[in-house]
């Protein structure tokens, strides 16, 4: 068997160009959804559950579309038939979301929108696995962060700077402003653009082609990932722990929102005991038997995942909400002082991805230098700090300062996790696999949505500022829980030139 060529800085530039586009996509949702979902009505403590559409989307899509990449191949290749769907998907919602005329329509967008991102964005991450060598792979990952990084500045800065030009930044009441409904406008045809750059100007290699190249660690990789299915009582037990906090949940009368952590706990169960039942070899089956036979530095790194996402969507809920009732002072979201702060956190969601662009740049270095496991404990731990600092930090253009360390850690989180996970994974389920593991940033993510709210509400007065120092808190757990992850991990990667 042979080894993959490298392929020049121009060839990994073209394949990862299209990751600009996804982020435009991801960040004019981030910065400003709880933004479109008050000015149509919601109120604060219902802001989580209409953003829990993003999440379940990603958790039903990924693995799906992981499972159906790997067994693809068309005229287009075996990823690129996903990106270029998805992509035109994502960009029509991305002309609606601004003018829905109301919250559910506007809910049902970001559905739609998350859905379609996801489908274009899971096959980016197998993408990498596939093309690159194991010495190439964290340089292709950084990459992907770099054009996140400047992808997501442009975007989340947009309402601001069409403010700056003269755009309507208010509007009546039920009306999205001006500002929001251009920039999503121009981020639906960057992302359709950048896409389409990535599908026209890369290649795949077709299956058997693939399949003919050795890479350091497949074989352990494969021998590490027998397919098996999931026992009935364990199964079992997971669907009536569903149930049993379901009970306590309506008999406490605690916010209907826990409600969807009871319901993730009982459909799991469910699901096993589906898959138990259905012919084997099928995708439900298969996707189980493959999550249950995780190589164990992928059960490490989901944990770090977990935590990390988990404060990377506190930040993304509710930074809005925090930033203009205690730095600008208004919750009003039809207040001119109101748009004021949501458009500056518009102006530091893009400086911590500024920042993040910078730090992919000097990932490698820190790398060489430290190891892959200290490089990403570092730099979630000033992500804590960014967060946590926002409870002493008053003055909002300080704030700058805080997402430096934010920016630092999501470059890492993007990058490294994947860096040192597609050396344990066997080539032919490289798809499967990061869908699966995508699963840990998306559970998390559904569990903040159900729980944040409840927490803020039960223990600190409903004062969304809070959201971000528990935020900061995961953020700490994650770096710490990194130490756990193998440190043959890092050995090969490093060693292949990581």
């Amino acid at each position: 068997m042979e080894r993959k060529p490298r392929l020049s800085f121009w060839q990994i530039w073209n394949m990862c160009f299209g990751f600009l586009g996804i982020q435009f996509g991801f960040a004019l949702q981030n910065a400003n959804a709880s933004r479109i979902f008050q000015t149509l009505g919601a109120d604060m403590d219902q802001v989580p559950g209409l953003w829990i559409a993003a999440p379940l989307t990603g958790l039903l899509v990924q693995p799906v579309v992981g499972y159906l990449s790997d067994r693809t191949w068309t005229r287009l290749g075996r990823r690129r038939p996903y990106f270029l769907a998805g992509a035109l998907l994502a960009t029509l919602a991305l002309f609606v979301m601004p003018n829905s005329p109301a919250l559910w329509i506007a809910a049902g967008t970001l559905w739609i929108l998350d859905a379609s991102i996801n489908v274009a964005m899971e096959p980016f991450r197998a993408f990498v696995g596939d093309q690159l060598p194991t010495s190439q792979r964290a340089s292709g990952y950084a990459m992907q962060s770099f054009f996140i990084g400047v992808g997501a500045v442009v975007a989340s800065m947009l309402p601001w700077l069409l403010a700056k030009a003269g755009v309507a930044n208010t509007a009546g009441p039920g009306e999205v402003p001006g500002t929001v409904r251009y920039a999503f406008y121009l981020g639906g045809a960057v992302l359709f653009a950048a896409i389409g750059w990535t599908v026209l100007r890369s290649r795949e290699y077709p299956p058997e082609v693939l399949a003919s190249f050795e890479e350091p660690g497949d074989a352990a990789a494969h021998a590490a990932a027998p397919a098996a299915k999931a026992s009935v009582g364990p199964a079992l037990a997971w669907l009536a722990a569903g149930l049993a906090f379901a009970a306590v949940v309506a008999a406490h009368g605690w916010d209907r929102m826990l409600y969807v952590l009871a319901g993730m706990l009982a459909a799991y169960g469910v699901l096993v005991l589906v898959s138990r039942l259905l012919r084997p070899g099928g995708m439900l089956p298969a996707i189980v038997a493959d999550l249950h036979a995780m190589p164990g530095a992928m059960r490490r790194l989901a944990v770090v995942q977990f935590f990390s996402w988990f404060a990377l969507f506190a930040m993304w809920i509710y930074t809005t909400a925090a930033v203009a009732g205690t730095h600008f002072g208004s919750n009003d979201p039809t207040s001119a002082v109101y748009n004021e702060g949501a458009n500056w956190v518009g102006v530091l969601f893009a400086a911590y991805n500024g920042f993040a662009a910078l730090a992919a740049i000097a990932i490698p270095w820190m790398v060489r230098a430290l190891g892959l496991r200290a490089t990403h404990l570092v730099n979630l731990l000033l992500g804590a700090a960014g967060l946590l600092s926002f409870l002493a930090v008053r003055d909002p253009q300080w704030l700058l300062l805080s997402m430096v360390g934010v920016g630092f850690a999501w470059a890492s989180i993007l990058s490294l996790p994947y860096a040192m996970l597609s050396d344990s994974v066997p080539a032919a389920k490289m798809g499967i696999y990061m869908g699966i593991f995508n699963f840990f940033i998306v559970i998390p993510q559904l569990v903040a949505a159900s729980l944040l709210g409840f927490l803020l509400k039960s223990l600190f007065g409903n004062q969304p500022l809070w959201a971000l120092a528990i935020g900061g808190a995961s953020l700490l757990l994650a770096g710490l829980c990194t130490l756990a992850v193998p440190r043959a991990v890092e050995v090969r990667a490093v060693e292949a030139g990581a």
